[in-house]
C-alpha cells in the first residue's frame, strides 16, 4: 500500500504571547492525527519506517513535533521507537485484539439499550441516512469511505444512548481491530453483510426492543471481529 503524507498546511494561532509553545502542541497533534488516521487505514502498513526528517519536510515543520506525535503514536501502541535504528509502524498485535472484543460488546451492549429504550424518530433518520450512505458506498466498493460511515452508526448510537464518551473511549480500546478489519472490507459482500446487521439493529431501536436491540448488536460486533488466523496467515508481515 502506498506511502502518504499530507503536506497540507494547518491553522496556527498567531497571538504574540505564548505562541511558539501553542504552535508547536498543535502542529504535533496535527501530525499525530494525519498519522493516525493513515496507520489505521493501512495507508501506513505495518513494518513501514517513518522518518523524522521526511515528515518535518512534508509538513513543513521542525522535528520537534514531529516526534511528539511519534511518541504519542508509540503510547497508542501503533508505531514502535527503537532508539538508534529508527520508528516503524507497529504490527498488529493479535494478543490484543481479544480483550478489545470484550470491551467493545460489553459497552457497545450498553449503548444500544440505552438507543433503544430513548430513540425518537429524529434519531431513527439519523441511523437512516448514515446507512443509506453506507449502501451508496457498498454500491462502489469504497471500502474507506463505507468504514467511515460504519464509525459513524456506531457512534450515532452512542449519542442516542446519551453516552458518546463512550465512543470516544472505544475508539481508542478498538484501534487495533480497525486495522485487522481493514483488510477484511474488501472481500466480496462483506460491505453488503454489515449494511444487513445494521439495518437490524436499526429496526430494532426503532421498534424500541431493548433485548432485540443487544442480541443484534452483539451478533454484529461478533461477525465483524476479523479471523484473525486467516487473516495472519495471509498477511504474515502484519501481525505480532
Amino acid at each position: 500500500m502506498p506511502e502518504t503524507l499530507s503536506n497540507q498546511a494547518f491553522p496556527f494561532p498567531t497571538a504574540e504571547s505564548g505562541a511558539g509553545k501553542i504552535r508547536r502542541m498543535t502542529t504535533a497533534a496535527a501530525i499525530y492525527e494525519r498519522l493516525h488516521a493513515d496507520i489505521v487505514a493501512l495507508k501506513m502498513p505495518p513494518g513501514m519506517p517513518l522518518q523524522e526528517k521526511r515528515i518535518a519536510e512534508e509538513f513543513g515543520v521542525s522535528r520537534t513535533p514531529v516526534r511528539e506525535a511519534l511518541l504519542r503514536l508509540s503510547e497508542g501502541g501503533l508505531v514502535d521507537i527503537y532508539p538508534q535504528s529508527g520508528t516503524v509502524v507497529s504490527r498488529v498485535p493479535v494478543s490484543a485484539i481479544p480483550e478489545a472484543v470484550v470491551v467493545r460488546k460489553a459497552l457497545e451492549g450498553t449503548t444500544v439499550e440505552s438507543a433503544a429504550a430513548h430513540a425518537t424518530a429524529e434519531d431513527v433518520a439519523r441511523l437512516d441516512a448514515i446507512i443509506g450512505r453506507q449502501k451508496a458506498h457498498a454500491a462502489v466498493n469504497n471500502a474507506s469511505s463505507f468504514h467511515e460511515e460504519d464509525e459513524a452508526f456506531h457512534e450515532a448510537i452512542a449519542a442516542i444512548a446519551g453516552y458518546p464518551g463512550i465512543w470516544t473511549i472505544l475508539k481508542t480500546v478498538k484501534v487495533q481491530i480497525d486495522r485487522a478489519r481493514r483488510l477484511t472490507l474488501p472481500v466480496l459482500g462483506r460491505m453488503d453483510n454489515v449494511v444487513g446487521e445494521h439495518v437490524t439493529i436499526r429496526d430494532a431501536i426503532a421498534a424500541h426492543d431493548v433485548a432485540a436491540a443487544r442480541e443484534a448488536m452483539i451478533h454484529h460486533l461478533s461477525a465483524v471481529i476479523p479471523d484473525v488466523a486467516e487473516l495472519r496467515a495471509r498477511y504474515p508481515d502484519y501481525f505480532c
